[in-house]
């Protein structure tokens, strides 16, 4: 097959990155790959998550490896989407960012980071991958590209409008089926998906946007002071909603 469009899509943890994975999977042009660097990832940070050593048992360590035989690979279908981490790129060179289409999906860390807490009781500004986002958006900006940015609340509060703008952006058709999935788990689901999926495999198709409203937990206002400014500048980026709350 010719070359196919390497959409790389660098998320922060608790994004509904899996979500959008399942929308794109349901394209009848794209191959999805659930997190193919988290082996590399644990085995370089030694990062405490739950079943770290089923990830690191079954999955490719060599982060290296993985970008040229997955990321860079032979190409099956004329779209290949990568649910990536951006905390992934820990101890790899960015070289390889030159050869994939980088879409940033971040959230408002007064949201993200108390349901992040819930699966990594202490989490760090490592943990939240926004240093990596912002690095990925300096390198689009470098180089004169429009970076493409998804937040997560614009996505939930127009999934039609948005998607269908990003496709645009990306050169491909969009397609109605995006919007809905059969619930459940899916064959491209990582082993880690009993212990992160659950409210994905329950859902059928993108939820509606629900402010938050419980308290923000104080133990963690510190770390969301300091990712504050990172959001902000990828949020000036994002594809907005035609809707708002």
């Amino acid at each position: 097959m010719p070359d196919c469009l390497k959409l790389s899509v660098w998320s922060g943890p608790r994004n509904v990155s899996t979500a959008l994975m399942y929308s794109f999977r349901q394209r009848p042009d794209t191959l999805v790959v659930d997190e193919p660097l988290y082996g590399h990832y644990l085995k370089v940070t030694r990062a405490d998550h739950p079943g770290d050593e089923e990830v690191l048992a079954v999955m490719d360590q060599d982060g290296d490896r993985v970008v040229q035989e997955v990321i860079l690979g032979p190409c099956e279908m004329s779209v290949h989407f990568f649910k990536n981490m951006a905390h992934h790129l820990t101890d790899l060179d960015r070289g390889f960012l030159n050869s994939t289409t980088n879409v940033l999906l971040t959230r408002d860390p007064a949201e993200m980071l108390p349901s992040l807490a819930r699966q990594l009781p202490n989490p760090t500004m490592r943990d939240t991958g926004l240093l990596q986002q912002v690095e990925i958006l300096d390198h689009a900006l470098r180089h004169d590209d429009v970076p493409v940015v998804l937040d997560a609340k614009q996505l939930l509060l127009d999934p039609p409008g948005v998607l269908r703008r990003v496709c645009g952006r990306l050169g491909i058709p969009f397609y109605e089926e995006m919007l809905r999935w059969p619930a459940g788990p899916k064959p491209e689901d990582g082993v880690w998906a009993k212990h992160w999926y659950a409210n994905v495999h329950a859902s059928t198709g993108f939820s509606s946007y629900q402010p938050k409203s419980d308290a923000f937990p104080q133990r963690l206002v510190p770390l969301l002071e300091e990712c504050i400014p990172l959001y902000e500048r990828l949020s000036r980026y994002a594809v907005p909603a035609e809707t708002s709350v």
